[in-house]
């Protein structure tokens, strides 16, 4: 009881004086091998002893030890237990959780069972004190609670291992937590209470899942709301604390289950998705203020569970005097104790060391001696007496004495006698070693530390105001870790090329270094803003998880982000639902995104890594081995990060923008506090900007740049197909258009199925593959952007010749085989376009080692100008010179030995030299579509693509209109493949252009292969060529031609195909870049006084364009000059032998 004479306030002294204990104890135990912990309670016990034995009275301070001696059990755990507990469990490894979470349940469940069981049959045959069933497995229960409170303080102090400790801790939190709940049951039995099976069942299940449902609800409602609070490191730390206390009392007291259990899940939770949430000073304040609250709850909760002992043991000192066999029985407990932990650890062996991490004898030897009992216990026994000493008839007076007092004991031995002693046990077991390549580096260290030294000494040597230089050895003296050195430094890994398992042993000690240097920065990037906070979270799980798996192989932690990288099978259910395409957009977007975060952040991290590792142990034979496993694991992330760059470079874009954005914005910030500390700013200056600048970072986190997709119109009316037709049908196939987004691997058709329709390639990369082609040939077998697939097999109604693949994400659009038809019979020269538009993917199919090798843009150029489509009726001759290649699109030949040739066939000169073609002559006989023949006999109506590759002239043409596109547009040429020069100009630079170019179309608008002009137009410049119309004020109208102009491409009666004239004159098309004619020179000293003004302005106009208009993304590929002949007169056509 409280003294009659005592204040509220003496219960502060006694809070100040426990701290000050806490403090000395701390300080003078510190570098020895007894756990503070222990100190404390001895001090608790002896502050009691003194107080509660004596006849002398300690005062205020006595009076305030009788304060919270008297304290409500409940109390007590409601005031320290919550803190404690979320900042145990919030403090774990989310991984190693989730790895020892198999142990821990079982030691927690059916250990605790176990223990239950055993102690409280032991007490009931081996005690004298008559208690029923119910009693004795209460105070079972009470004593089966492992104490998280005592176990962490007490490997924190030691240094146990992280695998160790994990389940020490995890088992002793959620071991406590269902030990509670097995003695709330038995409570409520002894109390009078009856149970059945299923109400039994039904309670556990209620008091624990439920407790795991609500930290659940507290943990995300929570974390919500730290999404919202930004750069205010008070409120976020603040609301940890709240919701600690809130989520215990809701459970405890307004929903009656385990508090212990909400508050451990809560504190899970938050280590396993907020820890990113804090970030630097945050997190730093977050870290220092937790172990703040854990050292002055464990401070006081020792010493007062010394003071509490003390009190339950002289308050009944009478009766003990007459019992002294009590004595002997609580040392028979604490046996019993030990006991039924070895027995769970050894019954429940064999699955704990199939589970997790494992667990060998050395480390079950720990978890058995580990077993500690605190407060938790304590307080639950403090909660017995108090209903003993109600007026009730289940439990007498004695009975709460006893069940304080034997708690007590087992509180007080098990802290003592284990806890002292379990550091002597790590030693003695040989846990608490270094292993020899830990030595060895700690070693080279050393070395390395006195090269430093060295290096600092000689920047500090000299001082200009003090003048004359320290003296190095007397330095040296000082520095007694570095005294003890050999002379000549070891490297750590000299011995790995003769002892194999030290080779092995270091390879596995340096990756995990290196993935530690990952992880820190990953921890660095999240800090700059170069990654998200759920990026962060998937990237310090790979590399955890890959720490693993370093035993037993290479490094891997690009293993655990692949998943994350590539689309999800999911994502090819979305492309079959009817969802809208704009919300399947936005998802596949979004997933780009991410994939671009982690892969950005994993070649970076893996690149510091790298270079700190070759900085700290130089050209070793294992360090070269573990950089060699970081690049090669880098493949996959450049690969894809390549891919976005070909097909999305917007998304790069964006995420760059987000980047830099946020770097600037900080390091504004980090400018204005360093002003500040410099004595250039006053407080309330710095204050006022910063407030600013966090305004606009706040905002831009709020609101980031995204990523916008053009318009489907634009990008359909930008596809060479469907933008080089007549408005009146392009139209009706815009509106029968269906827009899709293909994931990578995704098969557009098989070879051999019915052609449905036509694929549109707007965005990304497909690749082909055939079993009667020779795709073995191809180098790289693939098409890109502007690309129409399937509509060679449409226009001859034919299965599809290959199988067609998406080798990257395909933005792409599909049109029905019913449409084509359609628009196939409009008009004749849109079939001969159609048809022309179909031989640019049959010719890659056919000779692949020739056409891949040019550009789209190219290849045109070459099927527009440099060769002719012809149609030849049954009983005709064909004869092929030499330079000419024919192309069976449509119809049926033979050749003189009777041999049927079917479309597609590639028809080549009887004296073709067939490496020119990337045919070897031995496999000339084994591909069925290529034919050599020195005639060629029409058997049925055939359509025929004659491509002329002369190839010194040809590739003159194609340099030469490089040339002049290069000197008009003043661009610089790209040296990489046609999807790779992808350029995005800002709708800002869309002026008007000069009236140069109205007669270069209107040459174009009469000439006759138009449609094919616009389509090579498009291919190379987009939207770019609409913009320039535009700026004319003119509508382009489409002008039917007549049989004049097709009646060439229609006879059919040509002898043969012509050579070519070297000297053959054509108009030039000139096609001038938006920025060409704004290039205007200025006198340098202009230039130099109106720079900033130009950039100022630049930035305006793109801010009120992002602000006012939707961006539109316009691709530009290969920005290069075109050129169009006219056909000469001298150009003769095929004519029939």
């Amino acid at each position: 009881m409280a003294a009659p004479d005592s204040e509220p306030d003496d219960a502060v002294l006694f809070v100040g004086v426990s701290l000050v204990l806490g403090i000395a104890s701390r300080h003078l135990l510190r570098g020895t091998r007894v756990p503070y912990t222990i100190a404390l309670l001895v001090l608790g016990v002896a502050l009691g002893s003194l107080e509660f034995g004596t006849k002398h009275s300690l005062g205020k301070l006595g009076a305030g030890i009788r304060i919270w001696a008297n304290i409500n059990p409940d109390l007590l755990l409601a005031v320290f237990l919550p803190a404690l507990l979320f900042e145990s469990s919030f403090s774990m490894e989310v991984h190693q959780i989730k790895k020892c979470m198999a142990q821990m349940v079982l030691l927690a469940g059916p250990g605790v069972i176990l223990s239950t069981f055993f102690l409280g049959s032991a007490l009931k045959l081996t005690f004298p004190y008559n208690w029923n069933w119910k009693t004795s497995l209460l105070l079972g229960g009470l004593l089966s609670a492992t104490d998280p409170v005592a176990v962490v303080a007490l490997l924190k102090e030691l240094g146990a291992s992280k695998k160790l400790s994990t389940v020490i801790e995890g088992e002793s939190l959620m071991n406590d937590g269902t030990a509670i709940v097995v003695y709330q049951l038995f409570y409520r039995m002894v109390l009078g209470r009856t149970f059945d099976a299923g109400s039994i069942i039904k309670f556990l299940s209620e008091v624990s899942l439920g407790a795991v449902a609500l930290g659940l609800a507290f943990g995300i409602a929570s974390v919500l709301w730290l999404g919202f609070i930004f750069n205010d490191a008070i409120i976020e730390i603040a609301l940890t604390l709240a919701v600690s206390y809130i989520a215990f009392f809701t459970a405890q007291d307004a929903l009656e289950i385990s508090g212990v259990l909400t508050v451990m899940t809560l504190g899970m939770f938050y280590a396993a998705f907020a820890k990113t949430a804090f970030k630097g000073d945050s997190q730093q304040s977050l870290h220092h203020f937790w172990e703040m609250v854990a050292y002055i709850a464990n401070t006081l909760i020792f010493i007062l569970s010394g003071v509490v002992i003390a009190d339950g043991v002289l308050e009944n000192n009478f009766h003990f005097e007459r019992h002294g066999a009590s004595w002997g029985f609580l040392l028979l407990l604490y046996v019993f104790v030990q006991i039924s932990r070895i027995l769970v650890v050894a019954i429940l062996y064999p699955l704990l060391r199939h589970f997790g991490y494992g667990l060998d004898l050395k480390e079950a030897t720990i978890l058995v001696w580990s077993g500690l009992r605190g407060a938790v216990a304590l307080s639950l026994s403090l909660s017995v007496k108090r209903a003993s000493d109600a007026v009730q008839s289940y439990l007498k007076p004695v009975d709460g004495t006893m069940f304080v007092f034997f708690t007590g004991g087992i509180v007080f031995l098990t802290l003592i006698l284990n806890g002292s002693t379990t550091q002597f046990l790590l030693h003695l077991l040989g846990m608490d070693r270094l292993s020899a390549t830990k030595l060895r580096i700690l070693n080279y260290t050393k070395y390395e530390m006195l090269n430093k030294a060295l290096e600092a000494f000689g920047d500090l040597r000299d001082d200009e105001e003090l003048g004359p230089p320290a003296d190095w050895v007397t330095v040296k003296k000082y520095i007694k870790c570095l005294n003890d050195l050999d002379d000549e430094p070891v490297h750590p890994h000299a011995l790995s090329d003769r002892n194999g398992r030290m080779h092995s042993m270091n390879l596995r000690d340096i990756r995990v270094r290196l993935l530690n240097g990952v992880q820190a920065a990953y921890w660095g990037m999240l800090e700059e803003g170069r990654i998200t906070q759920a990026t962060a979270n998937i990237l310090m799980r790979s590399v955890d998880e890959a720490m693993d798996l370093v035993p037993s192989q290479a490094l891997c932690d690009w293993k655990g982000l692949r998943s994350n990288v590539h689309f999800p099978n999911y994502y090819r259910f979305l492309q079959m639902s009817r969802l809208p395409r704009r919300l399947i957009t936005y998802f596949t977007v979004e997933r780009l995104e991410s994939g671009c975060y982690i892969c950005a952040a994993f070649l970076r991290a893996h690149r510091i890594a790298r270079r700190q590792l070759h900085d700290f142990l130089g050209d070793s034979e294992v360090a070269r081995i573990v950089i060699d496993e970081s690049n090669a694991e880098g493949e996959e992330a450049r690969k894809f990060l390549e891919d976005v760059r070909v097909t999305f470079p917007q998304v790069l874009r964006v995420l760059k923008t987000r980047q830099v954005t946020y770097s600037v914005l900080t390091h504004l910030s980090e400018y204005i506090q360093n002003l500040q500390k410099t004595g250039l700013l006053e407080e309330k200056e710095m204050a006022h900007l910063d407030d600013a600048l966090q305004t606009d970072l706040k905002k831009f986190k709020r609101n980031p740049p995204l990523v916008k997709m053009p318009r489907v119109s634009d990008l359909l009316n930008t596809h060479p197909l469907v933008g080089a037709l007549p408005a009146l049908m392009r139209d009706p196939l815009l509106n029968s258009t269906k827009e899709t987004v293909k994931v990578h691997g995704t098969i557009l058709y098989r070879e051999g199925s019915r052609p449905t329709g036509i694929w549109l390639v707007s965005v990304g990369v497909v690749k082909w593959t055939s079993q009667r082609l020779s795709s073995r040939h191809s180098l790289d077998p693939i098409f890109s952007h502007g690309s129409t697939l399937g509509l060679y097999e449409v226009l001859i109604g034919k299965p599809y010749i290959c199988e067609m693949v998406t080798d990257s994400v395909v933005h792409c659009f599909f049109i029905e085989a019913e449409k084509m038809e359609q628009l196939l019979q409009s008009d004749p020269s849109i079939e001969v376009f159609l048809w022309q538009e179909s031989a640019l993917v049959v010719a890659r199919l056919m000779l692949p080692m020739m056409f891949e090798k040019m550009a789209t843009h190219e290849l045109r150029v070459l099927i527009t100008e440099r060769s002719t489509m012809s149609i030849y009726i049954k009983g005709e001759e064909i004869e092929i010179e030499q330079n000419y290649i024919g192309i069976l699109l449509e119809g049926f030949l033979k050749t003189k030995n009777q041999t049927l040739i079917t479309p597609p066939g590639l028809l080549l000169p009887s004296n073709a030299d067939l490496n020119l073609f990337g045919l070897e002559s031995s496999a000339i006989n084994r591909i069925d579509y290529c034919y050599t023949a020195p005639c060629y006999q029409v058997e049925a109506r055939a359509r025929i693509l004659f491509v002329e590759l002369g190839r010194a002239e040809v590739e003159a043409d194609l340099q030469r209109s490089a040339s002049l596109i290069s000197q008009t547009l003043e661009l610089p040429r790209t040296h990489s493949k046609e999807h790779s020069g992808l350029l995005s100009w800002p709708e800002s630079f869309r002026k008007s252009r000069g009236a140069h170019n109205t007669a270069s179309l209107a040459e174009i608008r009469d000439h006759p292969a138009s449609f094919s002009a616009r389509a090579l137009q498009l291919s190379m410049y987009g939207s770019m060529i609409n913009d320039m119309q535009a700026g004319q004020g003119e509508r382009r109208q489409w002008h039917r031609h007549t049989k004049s102009s097709n009646s060439k491409g229609h006879s059919s009666s040509y002898p043969r195909v012509p050579s070519k004239s070297s000297n053959t004159q054509r108009p030039l098309l000139s096609v001038q870049s938006e920025g060409a004619n704004m290039r205007t020179a200025a006198p340098p000293a202009e230039a130099a006084g109106r720079r900033r003004q130009r950039q100022r302005k630049a930035i305006e106009e793109d801010e009120d364009n992002s602000s006012d208009e939707e961006e539109v993304i316009i691709r530009v590929d290969s920005p290069s000059m075109l050129t169009f002949r006219q056909p000469s007169a001298d150009h003769q056509l095929p004519q029939p032998k």
